[in-house]
């Protein structure tokens, strides 16, 4: 298929997209009060480079992510929309201000790009499309958007499978993901994976123990 249209296509779904979630994105949510609602969440995304079971791939880093990109995301766990027990389970238990300010607490100070900064490595040809929403160095150009510099390879890998096979349902990411092969997918996320400023794991709060260790 001919990638000729997507990207002006893309420009305009990104306007209509951006200016139906403005509300939410000028939202603002309550770190200190996130910290107590969101310690559990720490379990996986406060552990460098913690693994899920089954199937095997890394959790996603959240630190200097969107916070508007997080409330998305829980509520998409919560609604189905995203296939994800353990995520469901928690995010079920949480009313639209909890997850802001569990947002504004994981995701500490988003990350922003660097003026005049240039990409990390030879830009992919599969990379044209997605830097529409997520930019040349993966930070998502709006809060809606998730800032990709640095995550998991394997992570985004999985989360675009996802988005092809249906494990996750959106109305922007699944036609694309749809129309890519496992190579250009696997090509994008070690591209945007070795992107900077990159995202972080959660820091936990030392104890003596975990400082002696």
């Amino acid at each position: 298929m001919s990638r000729s249209w997507i990207y002006p296509a893309l420009l305009s779904v990104t306007a209509l997209f951006g200016a139906a979630y403005a509300p939410q994105a000028a939202a603002e949510g309550d770190a200190a009060r996130g910290k107590t609602l969101g310690y559990t969440c720490l379990g996986c995304h406060g552990v460098p480079n913690y693994k899920s079971v089954y199937p095997t791939y890394s959790v996603p880093m959240l630190a200097g992510q969107h916070p508007e990109y997080i409330v998305t995301a829980l509520k998409a766990y919560k609604s189905g929309e995203r296939g994800h027990a353990t995520m469901h389970a928690h995010a079920v238990t949480l009313s639209d201000q909890d997850m802001q300010d569990v947002a504004a607490f994981l995701s500490g100070s988003a990350i922003k790009a660097v003026a005049g900064a240039a990409p990390a490595g030879e830009i992919p040809a599969a990379v044209a499309t997605c830097s529409a929403c997520h930019g040349r160095e993966g930070i998502g150009i709006m809060g809606i958007y998730p800032t990709l510099s640095g995550q998991h390879a394997d992570y985004l890998e999985h989360t675009l499978e996802q988005y092809r096979k249906g494990g996750r349902r959106n109305g922007i990411m699944a036609p694309f993901a749809g129309q890519m092969k496992e190579a250009d997918i696997k090509i994008v996320a070690e591209y945007y994976a070795k992107q900077k400023p990159a995202l972080q794991t959660v820091p936990r709060r030392k104890t003596v123990l975990s400082a002696a260790q």
